[in-house]
């Protein structure tokens, strides 16, 4: 007479002559403990693990390791973190290069431009300290009243020409000298305490009839 198996619930199942095989498919992992036989004698199913014949053996069976589900709501951060540090950077640019900007931005030449300011030579001599920015065999010279000072001197340079009154910079430059430097020597004056840097920029004169 034989035996039958079969997976909880399950509307098949197995015959096999003996008890053995299905012990020997709970060491192998193919029958769980709480699957389910009917001996020769027995009318319902019962769990292995309570049939009188397997129990003792179901109890030494270890149970299987319980199943990981992924996570369906795992979102990834790496992606997330990845967007975030590229704008970042991008906000770090756009900062710097307005910053950068409004320091380059220097008033048109127009006499129209309200924002263009006439003083007189007087007041450079008493209110100003005059830096002039060229270009000479490629290089920038940079001159403080009129004396050649490297720009890494600079700031010693302006130091020694502030006094009482003599607060403010007048910076002329040519236009091939890079903003680099221009932005430099303002730098230096404001940290000398300058509290005013004026740019010079050239007149612009109406050409007259001939073109002479």
């Amino acid at each position: 007479m034989s035996w039958k198996v079969r997976h909880e619930g399950s509307p098949q199942a197995v015959e096999v002559p003996s008890p053995g095989p299905i012990l020997e498919g709970l060491q192998d992992g193919h029958w769980e403990p709480t699957d389910e036989v009917m001996g020769p004698e027995d009318r319902e199913w019962v769990a292995i693990e309570n049939h009188p014949t397997l129990a003792e053996a179901a109890a030494e069976v270890e149970p299987p390791p319980p199943h990981e589900h992924q996570d369906e709501a795992h979102v990834d951060m790496n992606a997330l973190i990845d967007v975030c540090m590229v704008l970042l950077v991008f906000f770090i640019l756009t900062t710097t290069y307005a910053a950068l900007q409004k320091r380059m931005d220097t008033p048109s030449v127009s006499e129209k431009n309200p924002h263009v300011k006439k003083v007189t030579k007087s007041e450079v001599d008493q209110k100003m300290v005059s830096v002039k920015a060229n270009m000479e065999n490629g290089q920038p010279v940079i001159r403080v009243q009129d004396q050649v000072v490297p720009l890494d001197r600079l700031r010693a340079a302006l130091t020694a020409a502030v006094g009482p009154g003599k607060n403010q910079l007048l910076l002329r430059h040519d236009d091939k000298v890079p903003h680099g430097v221009v932005v430099t020597i303002q730098d230096e004056a404001r940290l000398v305490g300058m509290d005013r840097v004026n740019v010079v920029v050239e007149e612009v004169k109406p050409a007259t009839k001939g073109g002479k």
